[in-house]
């Protein structure tokens, strides 16, 4: 089993060690050195290249990965909570109708959706804006489900109660006793959706055209597809994709704690 483990550990860091050994490297270096292996060290003359490319529009990428990322991971994570916590603490009819639809969204493919999802940006008017991107990461089936696992696993309903004897309506207990106690699963969803948002790239590659309103993973797969023709663009799409992943690593190691706790607890749940 320890075998095992660290094959996969080996698969899964090797991508990462390529691009620190390629993103160190200049053009030339690609031809005379081996895949993991540093050559003249051209970091910093990369870097700088990368962010004067095409006036900065590299900026612009990390930018608008930063707010769909950020906004879409925070309030999307709001939503699936509140929606887990009534599924699974509050009595309305339709709610085992409810939870099995939002079952039922896990299982579709998120490619399925994107051309209702033009043809619905496209009558609302907001093709090629932030919003035609923005708006559909709110919602996420799975972060409803583990929200609604957790909220049913932490939240003892005689904690409600008590709440609602004292007079609390609806939104205050959610926000002030519901939502602190399920503050681990809440940092799971959030960790899943800046994730998952921050890697798209069919939605935006469906929805945009303007490179100015391009995330990260689509303006590097645009610049990916000139390396035949203009080879300059190998070290930047390189050195691009190093700088993208470091968000991700960030916002594992800070919230590290928090979303092992949320996983544990869907789990055993």
């Amino acid at each position: 089993m320890h075998l095992i483990l660290v094959i996969a550990a080996l698969y899964s860091l090797l991508p990462l060690v390529w691009l620190v050994t390629s993103a160190t490297k200049s053009l030339g270096d690609f031809s005379t050195t081996g895949a993991f292996e540093f050559g003249e060290w051209n970091l910093w003359a990369n870097v700088k290249t990368l962010f004067t490319q095409e006036n900065g529009i590299f900026w612009h990428w990390l930018l608008n990965s930063v707010l769909y990322a950020g906004g879409g991971a925070v309030l999307g994570s709001l939503i699936c909570a509140a929606c887990g916590y009534a599924i699974a603490k509050t009595s309305f009819p339709g709610r085992r109708l409810l939870f099995a639809l939002t079952l039922t969204g896990v299982l579709v493919p998120t490619t399925v959706l994107a051309l209702p999802m033009y043809l619905l940006a496209s009558e609302l008017r907001i093709v090629d804006t932030f919003w035609a991107v923005f708006i559909p990461l709110l919602t996420n089936p799975f972060g409803v489900y583990l929200a609604r696992v957790y909220a049913d696993a932490s939240v003892p309903d005689e904690v409600l109660e008590a709440a609602r004897v004292d007079g609390a309506g609806q939104l205050r207990t959610f926000f002030t006793v519901a939502l602190p106690m399920m503050r681990p699963g809440v940092v799971t969803v959030l960790l899943f959706q800046f994730i998952g948002i921050w890697n798209n790239f069919f939605l935006p590659l469906v929805l945009l055209t303007d490179p100015k309103l391009f995330p990260v993973s689509l303006g590097l797969f645009q610049w990916s597809t000139r390396q035949n023709q203009f080879p300059q663009y190998t070290p930047l799409v390189i050195t691009g994709s190093l700088l993208a992943v470091l968000p991700l690593v960030v916002a594992f190691l800070v919230l590290n704690r928090q979303w092992r706790k949320g996983l544990a607890a869907g789990s055993v749940k």
